[in-house]
């Protein structure tokens, strides 16, 4: 009884007070730079976070029994293949707890960008990925710019726009004398 009290008490607490529950533990802030990771690939080799150090990289955290996660990553593959070469990187996080439901549906899906699986959240933690699908954008020199909960359409107008605004590019057209 006391334990079931407690609880209640606990939950009444988090909904009445949204900030008690809007960091997960070790989540680095808006503003704050990424710690190196290790992250086990799915899709392909794995990595040190670092590795991607030197332009700027959009990492994805999605799990495969997320419906938004799955409709949003054919965005994020077209981003991926837009214009040829791109000024950043894009990798994906799966939360999945089994690698081989996150592998199905990567290769249900043929993607073709780097995915990697988050074991014992700690990746997770530290994007802060409370809930899915989450999509964070990181300056060359590892700091994070901006957090994007929910699904977007990353290779549609606005999303291009706010990559761009978010990593200071300026869009073609202003580039001309």
């Amino acid at each position: 009884m006391i334990k079931r009290c407690a609880y209640a008490f606990l939950l009444c607490l988090a909904v009445s007070n949204p900030a008690a529950i809007a960091n997960t533990s070790g989540e680095v802030p808006t503003g704050g730079t990424l710690r190196d990771a290790t992250l086990q690939g799915l899709n392909g080799p794995s990595r040190k976070l670092s590795a991607f150090r030197g332009r700027p990289l959009i990492i994805n955290v999605w799990a495969s029994w997320c419906g938004p996660c799955r409709e949003e990553m054919a965005s994020l593959e077209r981003l991926a293949w837009r214009d040829g070469e791109q000024y950043f990187s894009i990798i994906g996080v799966s939360t999945d707890d089994y690698a081989d439901k996150a592998r199905g549906l990567l290769k249900n899906t043929n993607a073709t960008i780097s995915h990697f699986i988050d074991t014992g959240l700690q990746m997770e933690n530290m994007l802060g990925a409370e809930r899915l699908p989450l999509t964070v954008l990181v300056d060359a020199d590892g700091r994070v710019l901006e957090k994007v909960y929910g699904a977007r359409q990353w290779d549609g107008v606005d999303a291009l726009r706010l990559i761009d605004e978010t990593f200071h590019k300026r869009p073609p057209a202003l580039l001309r004398p």
